[in-house]
C-alpha cells in the first residue's frame, strides 16, 4: 500500500480551528514549517485590532497578501484634478496611467459622464401554470413585492434609490416552465448586493403565498419552486462613458518618427483591430482593466464583479470586442470608452478597510457616479498610453524598463549593483537574459 503523503492528509474541522492551528497546519506541509510560520506571520499588521478586522474579510486566514498601493497624480476629469488610488502588482500600469493622465492634462483633460445607473436581480422559478393569468394580476402581484419590501426598501428610497421596475420573461421555450421576475434597481451610492438580494428573497416568498391564496389560480397553479434569487453581476444599464479628444496637429508631439495625422491613422488601426479581432481584444481589454481593476481595489470594490459585467458587454453583439474605440473627424481625433460599472463608496470594504476610506478620501469623498467616472477615466488612460507604445517604440521597452527593478530583485542583486543597472539598460532593451549577462559581466569584472 502505498504511503500517504502529508499534503493527502484530510482536515476536518479546519474553519474552526484558531488561526494559529490552522497556521501551523499549512506549515507542516512545507519544508520547512519554522520557516513559512516565521514569514506568515511577519506579514500580520502589528495593529491587533486592524489584523482582526483583515481576518474578518475572508476565511480561514493565516495571514495578509501585501499588493502596491500607488497614486495617478495630474487627473483632469470635467475640468476637476484627482490624485488618484491605484492597488496592482503589475509595474507598467501606474506609469501607463499617469503617463496617460500627464499627456491630456494639456491637452483638455479627460470628460466623463453617467449614462444610467440601474442594475439588475432575478428571481428565478419553475411554475406550471397558465402565463396568461400571471400577466392580468401583474399589477396586483409587483405591488404585494412592494409592501413586502417596505422594511427593507426604506432607507434606499430616503436616499433617492430603491426598486424602478419589474418584468416577467417567460423563458420556457428554453427550460421547462422555467420562468424569470427581472427586477432594476437604483441603489445609490452602494454597489447594493446584499439590498438587491435582501429583497429578492423576499419577492421569492411573497410569490409563494400570492399563487397559494390567490381565487384565480387553479389548485394546481398554486405551487411554485423558487430555484434562486440572486443579483446579476451584468449591469448594461450602469453605464459610464470617458473619453478624449484634441486637434489633430496636437498629436505632432507624441513621436518623433509620426506626424500627428499619421498617430492618429495608425492609433484608430489598431483599436479597429481589437473591434474585430478577438485575440487582439482580449489584450486590448485587459489593459483596460488593469487601470479601472486597480482604483476598484484601492475603494474596496468588487473587481471581479466589474470584469465579468465588462466583458459580458464586450460580447453584447455576438462577438467580443474592443470596449474603446476611436472616432477621426473634422481634423479631431477622439477616442472613448464605454463601459458597465457597478461601484459603490459605502457600505462593504469601503467603510471597512482603513486603506479603502483612505482612498475616497484621497479621492475627495465621491459618490459612486463620481468613482465611476473615475474608474472608467483610469482605464481609458491605461488603454491610451498602451495603445500609443504599441503603435510607435513597443510595448516592450517601456514595460520591461518598469520590471528591471523586479528582475534585479529576483537575481537578489546589490543596491549598488541596481544602481549600475538603471544606468546600463537607460538606452537599452531590457529582458531576463541580459540582465542576467549584465550581473555575470559585472560579477566578473
Amino acid at each position: 500500500m502505498p504511503r500517504r503523503r502529508k499534503r493527502d492528509i484530510i482536515v476536518k474541522g479546519f474553519s474552526k480551528l484558531l488561526k494559529e492551528d490552522k497556521l501551523k497546519i499549512v506549515a507542516e506541509l512545507m519544508n520547512n514549517s519554522a520557516e513559512t510560520i516565521d514569514l506568515m506571520k511577519s506579514f500580520w499588521h502589528p495593529d491587533k485590532h486592524k489584523q482582526e478586522i483583515f481576518d474578518e474579510f475572508s476565511e480561514n486566514t493565516i495571514s495578509n497578501f501585501y499588493i502596491p498601493y500607488g497614486v495617478s497624480p495630474n487627473v483632469i476629469i470635467n475640468g476637476k484634478m484627482y490624485l488618484v488610488p491605484m492597488v496592482i502588482e503589475e509595474s507598467s500600469v501606474v506609469a501607463a496611467a499617469s503617463s496617460g493622465a500627464k499627456w491630456w492634462l494639456d491637452h483638455g483633460g479627460f470628460h466623463a459622464e453617467v449614462v444610467d445607473v440601474i442594475k439588475i436581480g432575478q428571481l428565478h422559478f419553475s411554475w406550471k401554470g397558465d402565463v396568461k393569468k400571471l400577466y392580468e394580476v401583474w399589477d396586483e402581484l409587483t405591488r404585494a413585492f412592494r409592501t413586502a419590501t417596505t422594511h427593507i426598501t426604506a432607507n434606499m428610497e430616503t436616499r433617492g434609490g430603491g426598486i424602478t421596475g419589474f418584468e416577467l420573461l417567460d423563458m420556457t421555450d428554453k427550460i421547462k416552465d422555467y420562468y424569470q421576475i427581472r427586477v432594476s434597481f437604483n441603489t445609490k451610492d452602494s454597489m447594493g448586493a446584499n439590498f438587491i438580494n435582501s429583497c429578492l428573497e423576499e419577492f421569492g416568498q411573497t410569490l409563494k403565498t400570492f399563487l397559494s391564496i390567490h381565487p384565480d389560480f387553479k389548485e394546481e397553479e398554486k405551487e411554485v419552486t423558487i430555484i434562486m434569487a440572486i443579483l446579476s453581476n451584468y449591469t448594461p444599464g450602469c453605464l459610464v462613458k470617458t473619453w478624449v479628444e484634441c486637434d489633430i496637429s496636437e498629436l505632432n508631439s507624441l513621436d518623433d518618427q509620426l506626424t500627428g495625422e499619421q498617430f492618429a491613422e495608425k492609433f484608430m488601426t489598431a483599436v479597429e483591430i481589437a473591434e474585430v479581432d478577438t485575440y487582439r481584444a482580449t489584450t486590448h481589454n485587459k489593459g483596460i482593466f488593469n487601470g479601472i481593476d486597480a482604483v476598484a481595489i484601492a475603494t474596496g470594490n468588487d473587481f471581479r464583479a466589474i470584469e465579468a459585467a465588462g466583458h459580458t458587454y464586450a460580447s453584447k453583439g455576438g462577438q467580443y470586442k474592443s470596449l474603446s474605440h476611436v472616432e477621426i473627424k473634422d481634423g479631431r481625433f477622439k477616442f472613448y470608452l464605454e463601459i458597465p460599472l457597478a461601484l459603490g463608496t459605502v457600505g462593504g470594504l469601503t467603510s471597512l478597510h482603513p486603506l479603502a476610506k483612505q482612498s475616497l478620501e484621497l479621492l475627495g469623498k465621491p459618490t459612486a457616479d463620481e468613482l465611476m467616472m473615475i474608474a472608467a477615466t483610469m482605464g481609458l488612460a491605461n488603454n491610451f498610453s498602451a495603445v500609443r507604445s504599441l503603435v510607435t517604440k513597443g510595448i516592450q521597452r517601456g514595460h520591461m524598463k518598469m520590471h528591471l527593478m523586479n528582475i534585479l530583485n529576483h537575481f537578489q542583486a546589490t543596491e549598488d549593483e541596481k544602481q549600475l543597472a538603471l544606468e546600463y539598460f537607460e538606452d537599452k532593451i531590457v529582458s531576463f537574459a541580459s540582465v542576467h549577462d549584465f550581473l555575470k559581466k559585472i560579477h566578473l569584472s
